[in-house]
């Protein structure tokens, strides 16, 4: 079986669903620091630090940074660096509310059902938040690694 890439998981896609999971990756793409690579994992779009810059996972995979996947009912936006962050989490959440918008939020992920209700600008404002070396640190933070 071919390995699945990014242009492949969107041709998959539902026309509608489509055109808004590419709006989305495009912000996530326009805000994302350099050193981040994207695949596709676990059935979604991943950003993620590859193993031969940070090999010491809990999971031998690569330590994935943001997802954006189209799912049965809705579409998801997994933030991990803003989700592993007390402080991030509240600027994010602050900023949604300050904007009179009211997202389905998760554990670790923002779940939308349209392309209108989700700001992209503040999308590519939260992917910028973390270089890999930030995310590295607040990662084996989480992990009680330092």
């Amino acid at each position: 079986m071919a390995e699945e890439t990014p242009e492949s998981y969107l041709a998959s896609l539902p026309e509608d669903r489509r055109e808004a999971i590419e709006a989305v990756r495009g912000a996530v793409q326009a805000g994302m620091p350099e050193g981040y690579e994207e695949n596709v994992r676990w059935k979604m779009l991943t950003w993620e630090i590859p193993l031969s810059t940070y090999p010491e996972t809990y999971n031998d995979q690569p330590l994935a940074y943001v997802s954006l996947a189209s799912q049965k009912n809705y579409m998801s936006l997994y933030l991990m660096g803003i989700y592993s962050d007390e402080g991030n989490r509240a600027w994010f959440e602050t900023s949604l509310e300050e904007r009179g918008i009211k997202l389905d939020v998760g554990k670790s992920c923002v779940r939308f059902k349209k392309l209108e209700s989700l700001p992209l600008d503040l999308v590519e404002e939260a992917v910028g938040r973390f270089t890999v070396d930030d995310y590295i640190k607040t990662y084996e933070k989480s992990r009680g690694l330092n």
